[in-house]
């Protein structure tokens, strides 16, 4: 197994951030320091980070987790606030999340120690859709602003990709990414005259938040961790 795998495996980190890590020469193998994240190794070559071995990959498991507002989708938070990571704390295993939601924006995030599947689960090119709902300001939102969204709004970053989008009431819209940039559904809503007022992600390719409280969480089922690996199927 390659040794960034085997490290998001383990629950050491998610797989872009294990590469990271090889690369800054914090991971050892054998005693050595190793920079390739492409090494093969397995449960005997003797893998430390930061000089603690870091043992087998444990057993993998996904949350979802109805994330309130003003909770950070991190880990952990220098500022001391709440994250997501806190909602499941029965949880000896180090989970991770998939992706990020604002502090301000709600709903549907995962939660894992599978850094292979958070990675598919959030690189473009898997384009897993996410789902949001928002309110907005300045309604009603006319067939323009809902054409130009669907067709890709220029952003300072650049052209957003085509959204699938309706209109669920005259301040309120449904809209479905395949991306994931920073504020995105934010910062496209607003770049059409509609600055969001709340937002809250309700899918995540095949799973729903359903009927899932704010501040809840469950483990997910095998079906649906199966689910969710099929979404992420290359499409490359």
């Amino acid at each position: 197994m390659r040794l960034a795998k085997y490290l998001a495996h383990a629950g050491a980190a998610s797989r872009r951030a294990a590469e990271e890590l090889v690369r800054a020469g914090r991971v050892t193998v054998a005693g050595d320091v190793v920079r390739d994240p492409a090494r093969d190794v397995d449960e005997g070559s003797g893998v430390a980070l930061d000089g603690a071995e870091v043992a087998g990959p444990e057993a993998r498991v996904v949350y979802a987790v109805h994330k309130p507002e003003g909770v950070v989708s991190t880990a952990s938070d220098p500022g001391g606030r709440p994250t997501v990571v806190g909602i499941v704390p029965e949880e000896s295993r180090r989970l991770y999340p998939v992706g990020r939601l604002d502090a301000d924006t709600t709903g549907l995030l995962l939660l894992t120690n599978d850094g292979e599947l958070a990675h598919r689960l959030t690189h473009p090119s898997f384009e897993v859709p996410k789902t949001y709902r928002a309110l907005v300001e300045c309604p009603p939102v006319g067939e323009p602003a809902l054409r130009a969204l669907r067709a890709g709004v220029e952003l300072e970053d650049g052209l957003t990709a085509p959204a699938r989008v309706r209109r669920l009431a005259p301040d309120a819209l449904e809209l479905t990414l395949h991306e994931g940039r920073k504020r995105q559904v934010r910062r496209m809503c607003a770049a059409v005259g509609h600055p969001v007022r709340a937002l809250e992600r309700v899918r995540f390719g095949p799973l729903e938040l359903g009927d899932l409280a704010p501040g809840a969480h469950r483990r997910l089922a095998a079906a649906e961790v199966e689910r969710l690996r099929r979404a992420a199927a290359s499409r490359r």
